[in-house]
């Protein structure tokens, strides 16, 4: 079996920016064990799988895995999935993805870039106190929860965020949480860094779904629904950011690095 595999650099201006995704069409859906296998033989934060959408629902259904399990949700292979589509057929403006867990999510052009459009999932204040030790923290300004998967850490600055050396193994000994560690940005709005050892990444580069959840909290915070973003990873990923009724949009860019065949 020959697979189209197509790997994009996600919320990036050039190579070697941003989050990488792995992008692979299917003609029909493999076994979930199969699909497994190619998203840990792939190796990166996510693999997205794509399949027509015979529902009439959206124009593709979506799956997302990382190297050792299927997520709910994942913002930078939608982004990347989105660009693989709307880079194919310049007559479309907009692609709709039909997911299992976070509903139908768009990404449409946006001047040179896109705007995914993910569910707002505003958290609760809530104390972590085994999460604040692992990043190897006394404390922090608050620290919030999402539906028992997103842990939002807040800290007074960026040189507080930037200076993390987290635990990972205590981290992953919390299960598959996502850990969010934010603060106000140097020369941006919102600055942040998020670990997910439990799901088999230990620091991921851009991550839109964390920012589903701490956009909420910061267009409240900072009192204005639209401001920019930085994810300070090694690779790093600039990000703007909106909050729209009860959808975070989400625009950025992406460059594609590798085109190819996966052989199964």
């Amino acid at each position: 079996m020959r697979i189209p595999f197509v790997q994009i650099d996600a919320f990036a201006t050039a190579p070697f920016e941003g989050n990488p995704a792995a992008v692979m069409p299917l003609s029909s859906w493999l076994d979930d064990a199969t699909l497994l296998r190619i998203a840990a033989e792939n190796n990166l934060a996510e693999t997205a799988f794509i399949l027509p959408d015979e529902s009439g629902e959206a124009d593709f259904e979506l799956r997302w895995f990382t190297p050792t399990v299927e997520v709910a949700l994942c913002g930078h292979a939608t982004l990347a999935s989105g660009h693989f589509v709307l880079s194919s057929d310049s007559t479309m403006e907009k692609v709709r993805f039909r997911t299992r867990k976070a509903g139908v999510l768009d990404v449409a052009r946006a001047g040179d870039g896109y705007e995914l459009a993910l569910p707002a999932l505003a958290p609760d204040p809530k104390p972590l106190p085994e999460i604040v030790a692992a990043l190897g923290l006394d404390s922090a300004v608050e620290t919030l929860w999402q539906k028992g998967r997103y842990g939002l850490v807040v800290l007074e600055n960026e040189a507080q965020v930037r200076a993390l050396k987290p635990d990972f193994r205590r981290l992953a000994a919390e299960g598959d949480v996502l850990t969010i560690v934010t603060a106000p940005g140097d020369d941006t709005d919102v600055v942040s860094r998020v670990f997910a050892p439990g799901a088999g990444i230990d620091e991921d580069p851009v991550t839109g779904s964390a920012h589903a959840v701490s956009v909420p909290y910061w267009a409240k915070r900072l009192g204005c629904d639209s401001f920019t973003a930085f994810q300070a990873s090694p690779r790093g990923g600039r990000l703007a950011c909106r909050l729209d009724g009860d959808r975070v949009i989400l625009g950025g860019t992406c460059v594609t690095v590798i085109e190819g065949t996966f052989f199964h």
